[in-house]
């Protein structure tokens, strides 16, 4: 057996060993760096996401309350006409129409005309 320095064949198998153990350690860090970017970007990806949806959630909240906020100032809002389409006002004034109507001050045509011009028709 020969003592000393490798021969060829040895340089050349020691120098596969050093080649092969870079690469894969150079892969694993590749790999390990590319995970850590994917992972900052799902993240971020994620935060403007979440964001999105608390904007869409905050507009949605405001329309609802938008809605509620009409729906309770009409219930709460007095009627403008009873159940019969017609006021108070406007039925003393259709009874002072037809009082005039009766007294001969109106004459029908006038009463017709005035009465179209309280109920709006």
């Amino acid at each position: 057996m020969r003592r000393g320095r490798p021969g060829l064949v040895g340089t050349m198998a020691r120098t596969a060993v050093i080649a092969g153990t870079a690469t894969a350690v150079s892969g694993n860090v590749q790999r390990r760096q590319y995970n850590r970017a994917a992972g900052k970007e799902d993240a971020a990806n994620q935060a403007a996401y979440e964001a999105q949806q608390i904007d869409a959630n905050a507009a949605q909240l405001a329309d609802m309350q938008a809605q509620m906020a009409a729906m309770q100032a009409q219930q709460t809002a007095p009627a403008a006409a009873p159940a019969g389409g017609i006021g108070d006002d406007v039925m003393a004034k259709l009874t002072q129409l037809a009082e005039l109507k009766n007294q001969g001050i109106l004459s029908e045509e006038e009463f017709a005309a005035a009465k179209a011009k309280l109920l709006n028709v």
